[in-house]
């Protein structure tokens, strides 16, 4: 089957299948998420739309960055796009470090059941105060050794994912530097303690805190090398913020839809709503926000193809983007007023989940005071 078809296939199976199940009893309930993605991956695996991260030696489609963009766009007009397709955070990034560093052994007893979706998984690195956040280097989790294996020490906050997973790849400081373990969820000592009611409704297993009391692993728990933790990390998140613009690209571009069929309709005054100039002005903004954030998405896509390093359009398209995306929802709901502010159309619900893009994977004040400091050292002649 070509594959130039596929985000007009990925477009048809949304709409016909993932927008129909959406359903107002998905917010904040990660088990009836989890059964309704449960039904859609048959029908996208029939469809061959499943996995298109993956090479196709593990089950995917074997798409490059370029040519899964338009895909996880089209994926991301509906909330259960993306888990339908298994291409959702944090599944999708754990997968490919799972391939990156996961033994042969690792990969089979984790990758395999993660990429046919018989199992959900979560990344745990966010700590509480005054642990790590936006600063890694905060890290105050342990892992000790202890014989051939290790122990687990510390508690971990605002975990995606972690409601429902069967293992977390967990980030913990080593008397080596930082070190990536996986840990089953139901382990001795892992306990999850809670779900965190967020501001983004439908996130696929919810946004957990854990703790660790006396967690004992084996050594082959170790995902990667003893102590490079963070520069996994670091390759992990890279191409993570990139999917996050794909996906979400598609969000943003729904609710202009929705707020265009609105405004074309609606009559206020004894004119249409899309007659308005200001209303005319914000369609327009919407587009150029649209345009301008695929356009920085497809670069980064196209240079992590060729092999170069992204770390800076990365940092520069994630910001960029998530406060585009969040312009392009905010115009929507205000064109649409009450109707945007209510939960009687997906406007609102999209809304809140763009909101948070400015703080995962990096606030943007973060990556703009990194990006600013990195330009005036190359100004200076200085690339270090």
């Amino acid at each position: 089957m070509s594959q130039a078809d596929l985000p007009a296939r990925v477009r048809a199976f949304v709409e016909a299948h993932c927008i129909p199940r959406e359903d107002a009893a998905h917010v904040h309930d990660p088990v009836a998420l989890d059964h309704a993605l449960a039904q859609l991956r048959p029908v996208a695996r029939e469809a061959g739309l499943y996995l298109p991260q993956l090479p196709v030696a593990q089950g995917g489609l074997g798409l490059g960055w370029v040519e899964r963009a338009a895909v996880l766009e089209e994926a991301g007009r509906s909330y259960l796009g993306p888990g339908a397709l298994n291409c959702a955070a944090p599944d999708q990034p754990n997968m490919i470090s799972l391939l990156r560093q996961g033994t042969p052994q690792q990969r089979e007893t984790y990758l395999e059941p993660l990429a046919a979706g018989r199992v959900r998984s979560c990344f745990a690195m966010t700590e509480p105060a005054p642990g790590a956040g936006s600063d890694p280097s905060m890290l105050r989790t342990t892992a000790t050794r202890d014989g051939d294996g290790w122990v687990i020490e510390g508690r971990k906050w605002f975990i995606t994912g972690a409601v429902g997973a069967a293992f977390a790849i967990v980030l913990a400081q080593t008397a080596e530097g930082p070190t990536q373990f996986i840990v089953h969820t139901d382990h001795p000592g892992f306990r999850l303690v809670r779900s965190i009611r967020a501001i983004d409704p439908f996130a696929i297993g919810g946004h957990g805190e854990i703790v660790f009391e006396g967690c004992r692993v084996a050594g082959d728990a170790v995902l990667g090398e003893v102590g490079r933790g963070f520069d996994y990390a670091q390759q992990r998140l890279e191409p993570a913020r990139l999917s996050h613009c794909m996906r979400l690209m598609g969000r943003a571009r729904r609710a202009l839809e929705l707020a265009e069929a609105y405004v074309n309709e609606r009559r206020s005054f004894g004119d249409r709503l899309a007659d308005l100039q200001q209303v005319q002005a914000m369609v327009a903004d919407c587009h150029i926000d649209l345009h301008a954030s695929r356009l920085m998405t497809l670069d980064c896509a196209a240079r992590m193809d060729a092999g170069a390093s992204v770390k800076t359009e990365s940092a520069m398209a994630k910001v960029f983007v998530s406060e585009a995306l969040h312009r392009v929802a905010d115009r929507a709901a205000q064109m649409m007023g009450a109707l945007g502010m209510s939960e009687d159309a997906p406007v609102a619900l999209i809304l809140r989940e763009l909101r948070p893009f400015r703080i995962y994977d990096g606030a943007s004040e973060l990556h703009r005071a990194t990006l600013g400091r990195r330009f005036l050292k190359a100004s200076l002649g200085d690339q270090r």
